[in-house]
């Protein structure tokens, strides 16, 4: 299997979701999940043209991150626990599970740097999901801007693993019309111009429905 080809066949799906949407293909960052893959494959997806890859666990970003640093700009997509955010908080280019005041807490403690955050929201209210839920969200940013070190750069969401098209849409739109109130209070600690969401079996109602960042990880670089 080669990355090149999927990333080719991705990017023309992503391009038709565009053109259904009135969108501009170069709005979407594309983020290549390699947390099931090697470093050889991670690699391959570079040279490829994957510039943003994402994972979920602390052991497997570190081991990554020696091999291949900044030839990539890594994204941190996974539950974030307290006590480890010194190691990586400043190896990452953006975290996508923002979900608690302890976490923030600890990553204004730990960070050098101000880090570019998408605050998590649980939008289909299944039990298995971490997140805020959605009437949580604003309050959880209001009480943010303490903190120095954290840039509300967007939301993030995962769509329910089902059938049906148009329960995924309704996630993916209620996260956009939150993310749109966010945005018009004009906050300087939180822009909150983008959209995390959309996997590999949701991608293209995801664009359709406003996603800046799309996480794909078996339909690009295989498991």
């Amino acid at each position: 299997m080669e990355v090149a080809a999927n990333l080719e066949w991705i990017q023309e799906k992503i391009g038709q979701a565009c053109a259904r949407s009135g969108r501009n293909p170069d709005d979407i960052t594309i983020i290549g999940v390699t947390k099931y893959v090697t470093i050889e494959r991670t690699k391959e997806a570079i040279d490829a043209g994957v510039k943003n890859l994402g994972e979920n666990r602390n052991e497997g970003f570190l081991e990554k991150h020696s091999h291949i640093g900044n030839q990539a700009k890594w994204h941190f997509i996974g539950s974030l626990q307290s006590r480890k955010v010194k190691d990586i908080i400043d190896k990452i280019d953006a975290l996508h599970s923002l979900d608690r005041m302890s976490l923030a807490n600890e990553i204004n403690k730990r960070a050098t740097v101000p880090i570019d955050c998408f605050v998590q929201v649980n939008v289909s209210g299944e039990e298995s999901k971490h997140g805020l839920e959605p009437e949580e969200v604003i309050p959880f940013i209001e009480k943010v801007e303490q903190y120095a070190h954290i840039r509300v750069v967007g939301l993030m969401t995962m769509a329910p693993h089902i059938d049906d098209p148009d329960q995924i849409r309704k996630v993916f739109r209620n996260l956009a019309q939150l993310r749109d109130r966010i945005r018009g209070k004009n906050w300087t600690h939180a822009p909150c111009e983008y959209l995390s969401m959309g996997m590999s079996n949701d991608y293209e109602i995801a664009v359709e429905e406003g996603a800046t960042h799309i996480r794909i990880g078996s339909k690009l670089v295989g498991s």
